[in-house]
Protein backbone atom coordinates (compact mmCIF):
# COMPACT_ATOMS: atom_id res chain seq x y z
CA UNK A 1 0.00 0.00 0.00
CA UNK A 2 1.39 3.43 -0.76
CA UNK A 3 0.20 6.78 1.07
CA UNK A 4 -0.29 10.11 -0.60
CA UNK A 5 -0.55 12.56 2.03
CA UNK A 6 -1.37 16.30 1.15
CA UNK A 7 -3.08 20.00 2.68
CA UNK A 8 -0.61 20.47 5.43
CA UNK A 9 0.37 24.74 5.68
CA UNK A 10 0.76 27.41 7.43
CA UNK A 11 -2.43 28.38 9.62
CA UNK A 12 -2.21 31.05 12.54
CA UNK A 13 -4.23 29.49 16.15
CA UNK A 14 -7.76 28.75 16.09
CA UNK A 15 -7.63 28.37 12.10
CA UNK A 16 -8.65 25.09 10.40
CA UNK A 17 -6.84 23.18 8.08
CA UNK A 18 -7.74 19.74 5.89
CA UNK A 19 -5.85 16.65 5.13
CA UNK A 20 -6.01 14.46 2.52
CA UNK A 21 -4.81 11.02 2.07
CA UNK A 22 -4.84 8.71 -1.15
CA UNK A 23 -3.75 5.28 -0.78
CA UNK A 24 -3.04 2.88 -3.43
CA UNK A 25 -3.18 -0.62 -3.18
CA UNK A 26 -4.15 -3.79 -5.24
CA UNK A 27 -7.38 -4.72 -2.60
CA UNK A 28 -9.26 -2.70 -0.36
CA UNK A 29 -10.52 -5.06 1.96
CA UNK A 30 -10.63 -4.23 6.23
CA UNK A 31 -8.37 -1.05 5.20
CA UNK A 32 -8.02 0.74 8.05
CA UNK A 33 -6.43 4.34 7.33
CA UNK A 34 -5.18 6.83 10.12
CA UNK A 35 -3.08 9.42 11.10
CA UNK A 36 0.03 10.30 13.07
CA UNK A 37 1.83 13.48 13.91
CA UNK A 38 5.62 14.03 14.92
CA UNK A 39 6.39 17.36 16.54
CA UNK A 40 10.25 18.17 16.61
CA UNK A 41 12.13 16.40 19.54
CA UNK A 42 9.13 14.17 20.43
CA UNK A 43 8.25 10.86 19.35
CA UNK A 44 5.56 9.60 16.82
CA UNK A 45 2.13 9.67 18.36
CA UNK A 46 -1.71 8.62 16.98
CA UNK A 47 -4.24 11.21 15.97
CA UNK A 48 -6.86 9.81 14.65
CA UNK A 49 -7.90 6.03 12.56
CA UNK A 50 -10.93 5.10 10.50
CA UNK A 51 -12.38 1.68 9.35
CA UNK A 52 -13.18 1.12 5.77
CA UNK A 53 -16.90 1.18 6.51
CA UNK A 54 -17.01 4.59 7.96
CA UNK A 55 -16.76 2.83 11.25
CA UNK A 56 -15.65 3.29 14.20
CA UNK A 57 -13.22 6.27 14.11
CA UNK A 58 -10.54 6.52 17.06
CA UNK A 59 -9.17 9.65 18.31
CA UNK A 60 -6.45 11.05 20.72
CA UNK A 61 -7.56 12.60 23.26
CA UNK A 62 -5.83 15.71 22.98
CA UNK A 63 -7.85 15.96 19.36
CA UNK A 64 -10.93 14.79 19.93
CA UNK A 65 -13.70 17.40 19.36
CA UNK A 66 -11.36 19.06 17.03
CA UNK A 67 -10.82 16.91 14.63
CA UNK A 68 -12.73 14.83 12.54
CA UNK A 69 -11.76 11.95 10.19
CA UNK A 70 -13.65 11.04 6.96
CA UNK A 71 -13.83 8.12 4.64
CA UNK A 72 -13.94 9.74 1.29
CA UNK A 73 -13.70 6.63 -0.49
CA UNK A 74 -12.77 3.37 -0.11
CA UNK A 75 -9.07 4.27 -0.61
CA UNK A 76 -9.01 8.00 0.68
CA UNK A 77 -9.06 9.28 4.05
CA UNK A 78 -9.69 13.66 5.37
CA UNK A 79 -8.87 15.05 8.45
CA UNK A 80 -10.50 18.09 9.00
CA UNK A 81 -8.65 20.34 11.87
CA UNK A 82 -10.14 22.89 13.39
CA UNK A 83 -9.58 25.33 16.40
CA UNK A 84 -5.85 24.28 15.89
CA UNK A 85 -3.32 25.89 18.70
CA UNK A 86 0.55 26.03 18.21
CA UNK A 87 0.98 22.32 20.14
CA UNK A 88 -0.12 20.78 16.93
CA UNK A 89 2.28 21.62 15.12
CA UNK A 90 4.02 18.56 13.20
CA UNK A 91 4.93 16.62 10.57
CA UNK A 92 1.55 14.51 9.59
CA UNK A 93 1.69 10.93 8.33
CA UNK A 94 -0.87 8.97 6.38
CA UNK A 95 -0.99 5.05 7.74
CA UNK A 96 -2.46 2.47 6.86
CA UNK A 97 -3.33 -1.18 8.50
CA UNK A 98 -5.05 -4.02 7.14
CA UNK A 99 -7.73 -5.73 9.58
CA UNK A 100 -9.94 -4.19 12.03
CA UNK A 101 -9.92 -1.30 14.06
CA UNK A 102 -9.80 -1.60 17.62
CA UNK A 103 -9.36 1.34 20.32
CA UNK A 104 -6.13 -0.17 21.92
CA UNK A 105 -4.57 0.19 18.56
CA UNK A 106 -2.97 3.42 18.90
CA UNK A 107 0.72 2.60 18.08
CA UNK A 108 3.01 2.80 15.16
CA UNK A 109 3.64 -0.70 15.41
CA UNK A 110 -0.03 -1.61 14.40
CA UNK A 111 0.05 0.27 10.81
CA UNK A 112 2.43 -1.64 8.59
CA UNK A 113 1.87 1.32 5.97
CA UNK A 114 3.26 4.81 6.31
CA UNK A 115 3.22 7.52 3.41
CA UNK A 116 5.40 10.43 3.80
CA UNK A 117 4.73 13.55 5.89
CA UNK A 118 3.01 16.77 5.93
CA UNK A 119 3.93 19.56 7.44
CA UNK A 120 1.37 21.76 9.51
CA UNK A 121 2.65 24.87 11.30
CA UNK A 122 0.26 26.65 13.52
CA UNK A 123 1.25 30.04 14.83
CA UNK A 124 0.27 31.63 17.94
Amino acid sequence: VQLQASGGGLVHAGGSLKLSCAASARTFVNLVLGWFRQAPGKEREFVAAIAQSGQPTVYADSVKGRFTISRDSANTVSLQMNSLNPGDTAVYYCAARIGLLLETQTHTKYYRYMGQGTLVTVSS
